[in-house]
């Protein structure tokens, strides 16, 4: 039997080159070896303002690109998460069974918290609604970014807690976290990861940049002041680069180095800019086409939908009956 994965995206900002290398890029493949889900996580979006018509438009530019990078909605199951309200009643049964000061110490809700003057209820409980989306399916497999890494920790507590009320019911999900492109760096400051809601769109290469854009934007990227392809600051720019360039192509970056280390950071630049613009044209064509068909969108919409609430009916009805409240 396929093991069942899960993976959301928050739709904000543009999906970047760190998402498709950290995750996105591993999703067409999960659909042949697992029971795959895909998610545009809509209700996280929430713990921020948002404008309202933006959102919606995100959303289906995300269902979109998702497709445009291979997820097939007949082998996945490829839906949109306010679609399926059992996540906000399985978050609100789980945010009860979560301490306060457990959510506070959350790095990213203190980062966060420390940027916003009036931080949302939201931002503090965000990763019970991400552990929600999970155990409702009963996951067992989670492609997540390094930076995910304490939410999950909080995701298996939870199905522990949920195990030891209800019995083995629940698995215990794993992260699935890339070895070498779990964090793509900023392209302007590499100690900073490629933030695809970064205000400064030359910080990140989106997945419909133009070849163009792409070039100016590699082009414009940090190295570092040394001149030389070290390797040995993991905050290196040119570390940075190096192992995008890696992650592409296959080859070892002690190859890489050796190619370029005599050529200069002129010619490594514009063969980078090259290699990401050839990875990304054919995904920002089938975006544009998918985008245009929009009879097939509700089809793929209404399917979805329908898969996501099936798949999650075992678990939605167990964790309601483990806490005394009646199922229809």
């Amino acid at each position: 039997m396929k093991k069942r994965l899960f993976s959301g995206c928050t739709p904000s900002g543009n999906l970047t080159l760190g998402n498709y290398l950290g995750t996105v890029r591993g999703w067409e493949r999960n659909q042949e070896t697992c029971d795959a889900l895909f998610a545009v996580t809509d209700l996280h979006a929430l713990t921020v303002p948002r404008d309202p018509e933006i959102l919606r438009r995100k959303s289906l530019d995300f269902l979109c690109l998702f497709m445009a990078c291979g997820i097939d909605p007949q082998k996945s199951t490829l839906f949109i998460q306010s679609h399926n309200p059992r996540h906000c009643e399985v978050s609100w049964i789980l945010s009860c069974q979560t301490g306060w000061g457990e959510l506070s110490r959350m790095t990213q809700f203190k980062s966060k918290s420390a940027a916003d003057r009036r931080p949302s209820g939201g931002l503090l409980t965000y990763p019970v609604l991400m552990a929600a989306d999970i155990l409702l399916y009963g996951t067992e497999l989670v492609p997540v970014g390094e930076d995910q890494r304490q939410h999950m920790e909080l995701t298996r507590r939870l199905a522990k807690h949920l195990n030891s009320c209800a019995g083995p019911v629940f698995p215990l999900p794993e992260a699935v976290i890339p070895p070498s492109t779990g964090r793509v760096a900023n392209l302007l400051d590499p100690t900073a990861k490629m933030d695809k809601s970064h205000d400064n769109k030359d910080t990140y290469i989106a997945l419909t940049d133009t070849p163009e854009e792409i070039r100016r934007k590699i082009g414009k990227a940090r190295t570092d002041s040394r001149g030389d392809f070290a390797m040995d600051d993991k905050d290196s720019g040119i570390g940075n680069l190096v192992r995008i360039y890696s992650a592409l192509t296959g080859l070892g970056t002690g190859t890489i180095i050796w190619e370029y280390e005599h050529r200069g950071y002129g010619a490594f630049k514009r063969d980078l800019g090259d290699i990401i613009a050839e990875t990304l044209t054919p995904i920002r064509e089938k975006y544009n086409r998918i985008h245009r068909e929009e009879d097939y969108l509700k089809q793929v919409l209404a399917l979805g939908k329908d898969k996501a609430l099936e798949k999650s009916e075992r678990a939605y009805k167990c964790i309601k009956d483990t806490f005394g409240l009646i199922t229809c």
